[in-house]
């Protein structure tokens, strides 16, 4: 199967909303939520992916002739490419019927996990979201990362306990969940927390905690008070507020506040390629999040097509780096790429 049979594929399968397209770049669902659009005219999802390609790479080949080094250690783990398949929850609602949460978690985080990366799973307003999720994960280890909402105390807590017996080794909340639609006036309650509530809710999960959704660097700098272990620098995808900036304009930003500091940085939003995934190492995040383009790649082809979309970004970052002359991830720095 090539990833054009994976695509052609999904347009037969993935429901009404998502469109499976050639390049995802928020244009053609744009402002459909339900499914995988943002919020208000649609145009945060596609700033998130132009400003990335409006971001240029130089190329250096005087330099040793080596083969690139992509492994990334993160919270003790090794992981074959610094790269992750995004959060996705009630499937049914945005993709249709093909799957649903369990088994959606359960291909997606063992196709991640045989091809040498993990996956993040999602949360939603239904509890059984959490509870597949925690079913996916113990049947792999706890080799993948569930992301819970911003809920009252009480429902953070149970929810986290249920990861924490799938022996999850981290655990991450999309703090910028509170601006999303479908949650406001529920039941458990969501919403924004302070510092001193996500103090609480990182001691609380006694694994690393990844704080998802940070925008600024006051965010970012809150975020380490708070004791997270990682930043997702993350709009939601666009999901969550109209006329942001994309993650590509604040990223640099944000990882030169925290230089110096133990808190690993991770991006998402519009990054769709391994040359994508180089400018954001150069711009100074260690890994990145990639989640629209994952879930077409199991719906096209299912645990074939998670692996065929993940070696299609692992060749294009090898090749951008050796183009480059980057023989590893460390040595990738911000001279590699013209802004």
């Amino acid at each position: 199967m090539t990833y054009q049979e994976v695509l052609e594929n999904a347009r037969g399968c993935i429901g009404a909303y998502c469109k499976a397209c050639p390049v995802c770049n928020g244009r053609a669902c744009k402002n459909q939520i339900p499914g995988p659009g943002a919020k208000g005219m649609g145009d945060t999802a596609a700033r998130n992916f132009d400003k990335w390609q409006e971001i240029r790479v130089n190329m250096d080949n005087i330099c040793d002739n080596r083969t690139p080094d992509t492994t990334l250690t993160l919270f003790g783990k090794t992981f074959r490419y610094p790269f992750f398949a995004g959060p996705v929850g009630a499937v049914n609602l945005h993709y249709g019927e093909k799957y649903n949460d369990l088994s959606y978690n359960d291909l997606m985080l063992r196709s991640c996990v045989e091809n040498g990366i993990a996956a993040f799973t999602g949360d939603g307003t239904n509890p059984e979201v959490v509870i597949q999720a925690a079913k996916a994960l113990r049947e792999v280890n706890g080799q993948g990362i569930p992301t819970i909402k911003p809920w009252n105390m009480e429902t953070i807590r149970e929810k986290m306990q249920l990861c924490k017996d799938a022996g999850c080794f981290a655990l991450a909340m999309d703090i910028d969940a509170a601006g999303l639609p479908f949650l406001k006036n529920m039941t458990p309650p969501a919403g924004s927390k302070n510092v001193e509530e996500l103090h609480e809710i990182v001691q609380m999960a006694g694994v690393p905690f990844i704080v998802k959704g940070i925008m600024t660097v006051k965010g970012a700098l809150k975020a380490k008070e708070a004791g997270a272990a990682a930043i997702v620098v993350s709009n939601h995808g666009g999901r969550v507020l109209d006329q942001c900036p994309s993650t590509a304009e604040v990223l640099a930003e944000i990882a030169d506040a925290l230089r110096g500091s133990q808190v690993k940085i991770l991006a998402d939003g519009g990054l769709r390629n391994g040359t994508d995934i180089f400018k954001a190492l150069a711009l100074g995040a260690d890994g990145v999040l990639i989640c629209r383009p994952f879930v077409t790649a199991l719906y096209g082809g299912g645990a074939e097509g998670v692996g065929i979309y993940i070696e299609k970004l692992a060749g294009e970052l090898r090749d951008t780096m050796s183009m480059c002359g980057a023989g590893s991830l460390s040595e990738i720095t911000r001279e590699m790429v013209r802004i």
